[in-house]
């Protein structure tokens, strides 16, 4: 945790911990363990989503590029930018054919950022590497690239961590901050059964469960805490079928008391107590089109996986 992020860090901490019950934003799970946790999530039997993507990007990458006509790519969360190889690839005969083409991975944990960015550079020689770290929650983009040419790509169902009024003020900065001509390409998981939902976020080998508790040890480095320990948390995943999404839950085994040295603040969590730390809200592919469409990002194509799944649907402004 580097000290660029302890403001913020500490600005959620005092906004969500005194709620009740206690609730934390999903990016301080992504730190740069937690990013290689999820990471290792994407491969566990039981979390489909990646795999219906990455299917769906595989098939489509070449259709995504040339639809979007795309010269800049801006990456929302890229992480470890591991499916978007295959869109680099695309973008990347596009580079050989001498168009100059920039590839921007936008994050919060600088330390992901610069050790994926180094690998892309070496691994994409004909493509511009334009690493930024930020919060792309916080406000407008201000993008690079030519306007028009630009595709904005924001996957692996992230979208789902927004609540309702958080995705519409999402969608009218990210529209506020493309030109018209701009794309946009949004990953999202469908609504289904929900036994195979609850699997996806409690796989049988605990990694989901690491990453979980992960959240306490980003709260314990980062504002100094004494007395907070991720082994005294069970993580919790429960379908919410009146707001079609997962929550993800961390529930304490005993009375919790700690301290905050960097807010100067004691805390309590009676045991049994609940923090919410994630949601994942799964959609219909006609209401997300219809809340695009409010921000003024219409509707160009989409395609899904073989089993319906999983989303990829492209918007331009």
């Amino acid at each position: 945790m580097t000290v660029d992020v302890v403001a913020p860090l500490a600005a959620d901490a005092l906004a969500g911990l005194w709620l009740d019950p206690p609730v934390l934003p999903t990016k301080w799970l992504y730190d740069e363990r937690g990013s290689r946790l999820f990471d290792e999530i994407t491969r566990v039997p039981e979390y489909y989503p990646t795999r219906r993507e990455t299917a769906i990007l595989r098939a489509h990458a070449d259709d995504i590029v040339a639809t979007s006509n795309a010269t800049t790519m801006v990456e929302l969360g890229s992480g470890t930018s591991t499916k978007t190889r295959l869109l680099l690839d695309a973008l990347a005969a596009r580079a050989a054919a001498g168009v100059d083409v920039t590839y921007v991975p936008v994050d919060v944990s600088a330390e992901m950022l610069a050790e994926s960015s180094t690998i892309l550079a070496r691994d994409y020689p004909g493509i511009a590497i334009e690493p930024t770290e930020a919060d792309f929650t916080e406000s407008e983009l201000l993008l690079p690239g030519s306007p028009g040419n630009r595709l904005v790509v924001f996957l692996g169902g992230t979208i789902g961590n927004f609540d309702d009024d958080a995705r519409r003020a999402f969608f009218d900065g990210l529209a506020a901050s493309l030109a018209v001509g701009d794309h946009f390409l949004l990953g999202a998981d469908l609504i289904k059964d929900t036994g195979r939902l609850v699997a996806a976020y409690n796989d049988k080998a605990g990694v989901t469960a690491d990453f979980n508790r992960n959240m306490i040890e980003v709260l314990r480095t980062g504002l100094a805490a004494t007395g907070l320990y991720a082994d005294d948390f069970d993580h919790i995943a429960r379908w919410n079928p009146a707001r079609h999404r997962i929550e993800m839950w961390l529930r304490a085994r005993r009375d919790v008391r700690a301290y905050f040295a960097v807010l100067q603040r004691e805390w309590v969590l009676p045991a049994g107590a609940e923090i919410l730390t994630e949601i994942s809200t799964k959609f219909d592919p006609a209401t997300l089109d219809a809340e695009l469409a409010d921000a003024g990002l219409a509707h160009v194509t989409s395609w899904t996986d073989p089993h319906g799944d999983f989303l990829l649907t492209l918007s331009r402004r």
